[in-house]
């Protein structure tokens, strides 16, 4: 298994956690950032077990990385799961947006689900593994918010590609899926975010609250497991938020 963006205490974290917890026997987690995988890596080690703890940073605008990542995972038996969870917001208005603000976030959180894909796939194929994908999508791909024209379009894409990339794999029995959050609650987010920004999202949730992380985590755990075997194409909201 192999899962992008692992580090730190957002979803991917969340996700690596889960499926260790679960039994998964080998997991591959990445990042960008050095200190932070190493950090995860030794934490998650020191409490599960070395043997089944690997990791790796990995830059997803970078075809070359990105194929690394599923190289290393080959060491370790190979990925028969893969878990997208790379992806940049931020809020600018579109009369404001610059190319470079638009194009990062549309390379990193499109374009990298998309490099992820396709080198999952390819070993997948090479492999002989009936595996799954899940992405990382979001509820902002299906509604409106003031600045983030970017950030929509980017998971917008991110939902089509699940879509279309889970027709060009079934005939090999790759499953392709995505969850759709809304707003999930972690220390960077919260740093990032006003805390007028934060109350307001808050509110248009049904439970008047944020999302956890590992509420996120466990609708991508089931996604990858056997329970979800017939679905794939499918986008499944996290949210009361679709609409």
């Amino acid at each position: 298994m192999v899962i992008t963006a692992a580090a730190g205490a957002g979803i991917g974290a969340a996700v690596t956690r889960r499926v260790l917890e679960e039994g998964a026997k080998a997991v591959v987690l990445s990042d960008t950032h050095e200190r932070r995988v190493a950090e995860a890596h030794e934490s998650l080690a020191a409490e599960f077990g070395a043997d089944r703890v690997r990791s790796m940073t990995c830059d997803v605008t970078d075809e070359a990385s990105v194929n690394a990542l599923l190289d290393a995972a080959d060491e370790f038996g190979g990925v028969d799961i893969m878990i997208n969870n790379a992806g940049l917001g931020g809020e600018v208005n579109i009369l404001e947006m610059t190319d470079d603000q638009w194009g990062k976030v549309l390379d990193i959180t499109l374009t990298g689900t998309f490099r992820c894909v396709r080198a999952a796939g390819n070993k997948m194929k090479a492999n002989g593994t009936k595996g799954v994908i899940v992405n990382n999508a979001s509820v902002i791909g299906w509604r409106a918010q003031e600045g983030q024209a970017h950030y929509a379009a980017a998971k917008a894409g991110v939902m089509a590609l699940t879509r279309c990339s889970a027709l060009d794999l079934a005939p090999l029995g790759i499953r392709v899926n995505a969850v759709s959050p809304s707003l999930a609650m972690h220390p960077f987010l919260a740093k990032v975010t006003t805390d007028e920004l934060l109350a307001e999202l808050k509110q248009r949730e049904a439970f008047g609250r944020a999302a956890e992380p590992w509420e996120v985590a466990n609708v991508m755990v089931f996604l990858a497991s056997d329970y979800a075997s017939y679905m794939t194409g499918e986008v499944v909201a996290v949210s009361s938020q679709q609409a």
